[in-house]
């Protein structure tokens, strides 16, 4: 265990040269401050440079047989693992354009031989301060980073589960079950991912929208909140007077968004598309639907996706008033709404990756406690005055 007594290690100097005389001079001048590591070409400069713990900084002679400094420095910085490594030239080349093409490939000073030992030790020194400074720099934004995209999954993280929370308690109102919200989410990214390639829809769902998407779908329903019991559990048909008060739903879940909205004070991107499909998936593609009755393009992209994810899911979940219906059977129904109540393009993607959606009707199946849960709930109802 380290302590605060306990001794900073030396920086380490590699010294690469294929003069033996040159490396002990280079080894004398240095070893009294630093730890000294010496090579005598570049191929053992490179082992040397891959080695635990790497060195500090790298005095290299230019003039060597077989690969010269040029491309040593070169493979240096090229290499994740010895890139910041700071290159200092030590040659008897003095001509400018050496000099010049030594900082080019990435060297971060230039000494020439003879050397004079005062200015060697302070260049050394003055890099060495550099690069320790650089390096803390480095490490604090690479922690900042890190921190920061920590801090921004725990945000993600509460974020999605506020936006289950709210949709779970619309649906304790509801018919429906917990598992519903998870089956359309899944179902909207299934059917969303399909259709991204396709020329209608490809310069809408981006991989950052289908994301949106997925986050947003839970909402789909959260207007339900604003209806009574009397009508939202009602488990018969409803009276023309029930149903104008039912389809208030809508208009309901996409206000109470826009009231969240400007009380965070700004619009929030995955908003945006909860408030398309909490006002407007009940539309049909033949201009049927409710609230406005929208027509074909006019209905919003989120909106048709959840149209087909809710019909479906409602078709295949069973219910305390109705057994499920056969995943087949749910198929044909969407497949004779092409053109009707879906668009066209959407119920051709839907068909084509229907054993996905089956998938996740199993993988996200209503136990039989949620259906008993369920069953309670509209007793107590019924119960009350």
């Amino acid at each position: 265990m380290s302590t605060l007594l306990e001794t900073p290690r030396k920086a380490i100097v590699l010294v690469v040269d294929d003069t033996p005389q040159n490396l002990s001079v280079m080894n004398d001048l240095l070893q009294d401050d630093y730890t000294v590591k010496v090579a005598p070409n570049g191929a053992r400069a490179l082992k040397v440079a891959h080695a635990e713990p790497p060195p500090d900084l790298i005095l290299l002679d230019i003039m060597m047989p077989d690969m010269d400094g040029y491309e040593v420095c070169q493979l240096l910085k090229a290499d994740l693992r010895t890139r910041d490594i700071p290159v200092i030239f030590l040659t008897a080349k003095v001509e400018q354009e050496d000099e010049q093409k030594g900082f080019e490939l990435g060297a971060v000073d230039y000494i020439t031989k003879p050397i004079s030992p005062a200015l060697v030790l302070a260049r050394v020194k003055t890099h060495l301060t550099l690069k320790a400074s650089s390096d803390f720099l480095r490490d604090k934004n690479q922690f900042l980073e890190t921190e920061v995209a920590r801090r921004t999954e725990e945000i993600r993280a509460i974020q999605d589960a506020t936006i289950l929370m709210m949709a779970s308690l619309a649906e304790t109102r509801d018919n429906e079950t917990g598992n519903h919200i998870l089956r359309t989410q899944y179902y909207v990214k299934a059917l969303a991912e399909k259709l991204r390639d396709h020329p209608r829809f490809s310069a809408f769902l981006t991989e950052q929208n289908i994301e949106l998407l997925f986050k947003s779908a839970p909402l789909h329903d959260i207007g339900k909140v604003g209806i009574p019991d009397r009508i939202l559990l009602k488990p018969g048909r409803f009276e023309p007077a029930e149903f104008e008060i039912m389809k208030t739903h809508a208009a309901l879940g996409r206000d109470a968004i826009i009231q969240a909205e400007r009380r965070l004070g700004r619009q929030v991107p995955f908003l945006d598309f909860a408030k398309q499909i909490a006002y407007s998936h009940q539309e049909k593609w033949d201009g049927s639907g409710y609230p406005e009755g929208l027509r074909g393009d006019d209905i919003p992209v989120a909106a048709r996706l959840m149209a087909v994810a809710d019909v479906y899911d409602a078709l295949i979940s069973r219910r305390v008033y109705k057994p499920a219906m056969p995943h087949e059977k749910a198929v044909s129904i969407i497949v004779e709404g092409r053109g009707q109540h879906f668009d066209p393009d959407m119920v051709d993607a839907f068909v084509e990756i229907q054993e996905e959606f089956r998938a996740i009707a199993t993988h996200y199946t209503d136990s039989d406690d949620d259906i008993h849960a369920q069953q309670e709930r509209l007793e107590w109802i019924a119960e009350q005055p």
